[in-house]
């Protein structure tokens, strides 16, 4: 398949690129490889894609309507995966505008591309963030999600209300997946498993938000990715026995669906903090610090719509991810 993925550069979407890539599908990889996070390694990442024959790099911002416009009329993609995004739940406490942008009119750009050029199936990246003030645990995808503390989760459940309307509107099938905290090798530098890592190994302290009590459902990249690739090729349809009295928010009359990748597991901080010192054979300086502004104390995901749909359930131990992790950082930093 002919396949557009934004984010391309990013830590999910280039993993997701070289998987399609291997696979034989052709990828249209879109990134403006802007600098919220070290730039030189979303160029290692795009360097690696751009190793395979079928992948054409463009280089636009996903809020750009007009450039937009262009690479859907120019490319003719038939399914999109779209990934890129302003990332950062604590980045949107000081930069608010930047969320509407890439989140909002970002992700409206490529909705409007989908419709206007028969896309036939749209998988794009929501987050367990959209669960917000939410406390039932594990965090279903039928419960109500209506209580955001962050802007950034806000704009992520304005995502799947957007690809509800396209999906009703236009029949357009649309699968948002609610993504619970991506980790591995070639992740983000603004992500607690490389903050942790980076300063484990060059002996500087570490801080560890509501005094190491959080609790956070760590999903292997490698996981991540095997989920999108099932439910990019199972295509949205409707449900049947949806019913407007008791209305389900995972799913609709129309070809809409929405799903948690989890690991299924969470996994206190602390522990997550040992598993790291002992990869790092060093331990860690503490800084004990009360919770975040936006920040949740625990997550963790009920999968058993993923498993039912697409037969699919994350289970990397975070013991081997986290030994992975560590293996790249010190091959790619050299340390």
């Amino acid at each position: 398949m002919k396949i557009l993925i934004t984010g391309a550069a990013g830590f999910i979407g280039s993993t997701l690129a070289i998987r399609l890539l291997e696979r034989g599908d052709e990828i249209i990889g879109i990134d403006n490889l802007n600098d919220y996070y070290d730039v030189n390694l979303k160029k290692a990442r795009l360097a690696r894609v751009s190793a395979y024959e079928k992948f054409t790099d463009v280089r636009v911002n996903i809020e750009d309507k007009a450039a937009m416009d262009e690479v859907f009329k120019q490319h003719k993609p038939e399914r999109v995966v779209h990934l890129a995004a302003q990332a950062g739940v604590r980045y949107s406490l000081e930069n608010p505008h930047a969320y509407i942008d890439a989140n909002i009119q970002g992700h409206l750009n490529i909705l409007e591309g989908c419709r206007h050029n028969n896309v036939q199936h749209l998988v794009y990246a929501s987050s367990s963030s959209v669960y917000g003030a939410n406390t039932k645990m594990p965090f279903s995808i039928h419960d109500n999600i209506d209580h955001p503390v962050s802007l950034y989760a806000a704009t992520k459940k304005a995502n799947e209300l957007m690809a509800h309307t396209y999906s009703h509107l236009f029949q357009i099938p649309t699968t948002g997946l609610r993504f619970f905290t991506v980790y591995g090798p070639w992740g983000r530098p603004d992500m607690s498993m490389f903050l942790f890592t980076k300063n484990i190994i060059e002996g500087k302290p570490i801080d560890v938000f509501n005094h190491g009590k959080h609790q956070r459902d760590f999903t292997y990249i490698d996981d991540i990715v095997e989920g999108v690739i099932r439910t990019l090729d199972n295509v949205a349809t409707p449900n049947s026995k949806w019913n407007g009295d008791a209305p389900d928010p995972a799913t609709s009359a129309s070809p809409y669906r929405i799903y948690n990748i989890g690991n299924n597991q969470p996994t206190q901080l602390m522990r997550y903090i040992e598993i790291i010192e002992k990869c790092v054979g060093k331990e860690a300086i503490k800084n004990y610090l009360p919770l975040q502004a936006g920040d949740v104390p625990a997550t963790y995901a009920d999968v058993d719509d993923l498993v039912r749909d697409v037969g699919y359930k994350p289970a990397t131990p975070i013991e081997t991810g986290v030994e992975n992790f560590v293996r790249w950082y010190k091959e790619f930093y050299k340390v």
